[in-house]
């Protein structure tokens, strides 16, 4: 019943092959590829392999980067799925106006985030579930389980590469965040750093006046890791959300 998990991002796929399709089960290999070199990815760490009996993945990477994905999974006979956001699923209700039209990261991480939450046998909260990578999103979840909208701004590099291109003078930093930066480098690092911080704490103060209780806030994302130590509310790290969140569906999709 072995299960392979994909998330194509803006930068990376990501795959992970599990025993089973569901939560906790044993992982038994993963890795990451740049989208330039996922062509190699049938003749390298995919052919030596056991052949995964379902597949589940998240793409927001384009169609054409699904059909190259897709064509390297041809040396399997596994029909691939994609995450295509729904209405209301494993437990989630989807308040977004158009609920397709919802990234499938944003979906899938957010329904990770939710039954990681109800594993641990507590009270259910509000969430705020924020990934951080080419792209920065901040989502919002009501104790019963409705995505109430969240927001969406650009990640580090954006933020910076648009400030080299449009100021004069200035270039991609290598700084440190600090909070009163002194130079240049610093102050662009802080800026970018602080601008993502502000918005993930903006939507936990609007979680908390809306539902009045405190939101668990779960982090995400390739430079998630850059964000913690910056972040004045308290987030848990989780590095495996979409995986999470795959495993999850995939437990009711092929059951």
């Amino acid at each position: 019943m072995t299960f392979l998990a994909i998330d194509i991002g803006n930068t990376r796929l990501k795959w992970a092959l599990y025993a089973q399709p569901k939560p906790h089960a044993d992982l038994l290999a993963h890795g990451a590829e740049f989208l330039e070199n996922i062509d190699r990815l049938s003749e390298g760490p995919w052919a030596q392999l056991p052949v995964p009996k379902q597949m589940l993945g998240c793409v927001v990477a384009g169609d054409a980067v699904k059909r190259r994905v897709q064509e390297q999974m041809d040396l399997w006979d596994v029909p691939p799925q994609w995450v295509v956001p729904s209405a209301q699923e494993a437990g989630l209700i989807n308040g977004y106006d158009h609920p397709s039209r919802l990234g499938a990261d944003r979906w899938v991480a957010m329904i990770g985030a939710r039954q990681r939450m109800l594993a641990q046998g507590v009270p259910a909260r509000p969430l705020v579930v924020v990934m951080v990578g080419t792209a920065v999103t901040v989502e919002a979840i009501d104790a019963g389980g409705r995505f109430l909208g969240g927001l969406i701004l650009p990640g580090h590099g954006i933020m910076l590469r648009a400030l080299e291109s449009g100021t004069a003078g200035l270039h991609v930093p290598t700084g440190e965040v600090t909070p009163f930066p002194t130079n240049t480098s610093d102050a662009l690092t802080s800026g970018g750093t602080y601008a993502i911080a502000g918005a993930c704490e903006r939507m936990v103060q609007h979680l908390r006046e809306h539902t009045g209780q405190e939101p668990l806030c779960i982090m995400t994302g390739g430079a998630g890791w850059k964000m913690a130590p910056s972040m004045s509310v308290q987030f848990e790290l989780v590095d495996s959300l979409i995986f999470d969140g795959l495993l999850s569906m995939a437990a009711l999709r092929f059951a």
